[in-house]
């Protein structure tokens, strides 16, 4: 079984694809099932942010599984396949690895070293558990990308390099509105994003914000957590126009913000929602500036984010997602001979067992005491026989061709390969109680 990841990002899809692949909620849940039940899928999870929708999976089958998310992604958001096929990408084995470490540390990100990422790709393992589609190999994997994450941004500077969708927003808005500690802002929304947008503009010294959204309970408790106000969605159109900075990041699959609710003047609107939450439309009135994830895309590199040492980080981070990679494969790889390295040592305590039983039904009256030494002894040798080579076979593993040594120690040995499958679906069974 392998690992494989198919998807695509702001770095392959333009931000109105993106838009319409993306899935959320339900759909979400949907997905992963839909993927779990393609026949050639064990584990799968599913990160769908605003900038990426990626399918990790881990599968038997390459091109099989290849074809039959891309369809999937394609049913799911009404995409036909020959659209959708130019702007995905496919990682398979180590380069899926890869892959997963630098999202999870940033380097992926459309602005370099945003730690968002982090707390996505923690929602998206927490969803896969919940919907019961996560295995051992995933689950693993998962964890051990986010601690790649969290070393990257301990070890760099790579989020002081970077800075998140929220801050490079702010950055734009500041140069249209100059300083925003004496400005209003409006939030709509009360999810994650949206929460991430209260406090930063907490932090930037902005003390009378609004909060808005459809229920109006989790309105108040964001509101609360920044010194704020809550209003009804009702009311939406009213705070639009006592706004000076508007930050909209709903769950909505339709258009929030519509130009007639937006009355002309000096107002930035800053859209991080996928979906868009704000019509476009709005750049057209007098004074109003409007920032979506699009124009983000476009003109990340110019918001000064990346000042400070970026380069420096970056390098730094990439040797971390390196030495970590090259450390995960190897461990990987000596994980999998392990299941076979219990079999043979199974085979031979059999052997062992079924031989002193021979030599007690030919010897009935051999004294006990000699009995236990020759039992003793005859375990200490097989023990010594079997020590170099299995020390052996888990060193050889962890290189790149590490499952032809595992494979030769079976067939030297005539192993039971029924055996090597129940000692991995007892680690799976752990795992499952562990969770």
């Amino acid at each position: 079984m392998s690992v494989i990841v198919v998807g695509l990002s702001h770095r392959t899809a333009p931000v109105a694809l993106l838009e319409r692949v993306s899935v959320s909620g339900d759909a979400l849940a949907k997905l992963l099932h839909d993927v779990q039940q393609t026949g050639c899928v064990a584990e799968t999870m599913v990160v769908s942010t605003c900038n990426r929708v990626e399918v990790y999976a881990v599968v038997d089958r390459f091109h099989a599984v290849v074809t039959e998310v891309s369809t999937l992604l394609s049913v799911h958001s009404g995409v036909p396949v020959e659209q959708l096929a130019p702007h995905l990408y496919v990682h398979y084995e180590d380069r899926a690895v890869e892959h997963l470490f630098s999202v999870a540390a940033g380097l992926d990100s459309m602005v370099v070293g945003e730690g968002q990422i982090l707390g996505q790709i923690r929602q998206a393992l927490r969803l896969a558990q919940e919907q019961g589609t996560l295995g051992t190999t995933l689950n693993e994997l998962v964890q051990q990308a986010l601690r790649v994450g969290k070393r990257s941004h301990a070890e760099t500077g790579i989020d002081r390099a970077g800075a998140s969708l929220v801050g490079v927003g702010l950055t734009l808005a500041e140069r249209v509105l100059g300083p925003l500690r004496d400005r209003r802002a409006l939030v709509v929304g009360a999810g994650s994003m949206s929460a991430l947008s209260a406090a930063t503009l907490q932090r930037a010294g902005v003390t009378d914000i609004v909060v808005v959204n459809r229920t109006h309970e989790r309105a108040v408790r964001l509101a609360q957590t920044v010194g704020g106000r809550a209003a009804g969605f009702g009311d939406l159109a009213a705070e639009l126009a006592e706004a000076d900075l508007v930050i909209s990041c709903t769950g909505a699959t339709d258009v929030v913000i519509t130009a007639d609710m937006v009355t002309p003047g000096e107002t930035f609107l800053l859209d991080l929602a996928l979906p868009r939450d704000v019509d476009p439309a709005v750049r057209r009135l007098p004074g109003v500036t409007l920032v979506d994830l699009e124009s983000m895309q476009e003109g990340a590199a110019d918001t000064g984010a990346d000042d400070g040492g970026r380069a420096e980080a970056v390098t730094a981070v990439r040797g971390i997602v390196a030495e970590e990679v090259a450390a995960y494969l190897s461990a990987e790889r000596a994980a999998r001979v392990t299941p076979t390295v219990i079999a043979l040592r199974s085979k031979a305590a059999e052997v062992v067992e079924a031989e002193l039983g021979r030599l007690v039904g030919r010897v009935p009256e051999i004294d006990g005491r000699i009995r236990d030494e020759v039992a003793q002894t005859v375990r200490r040798v097989v023990d010594k026989l079997l020590h170099e080579p299995t020390v052996r076979v888990k060193q050889l593993a962890e290189s790149p061709a590490g499952d032809h040594y595992a494979e030769a120690l079976r067939e030297l040995f005539n192993l039971n390969p029924k055996v090597p499958d129940a000692v991995r679906r007892v680690e799976t069974i752990d795992m499952e109680v562990d969770r």
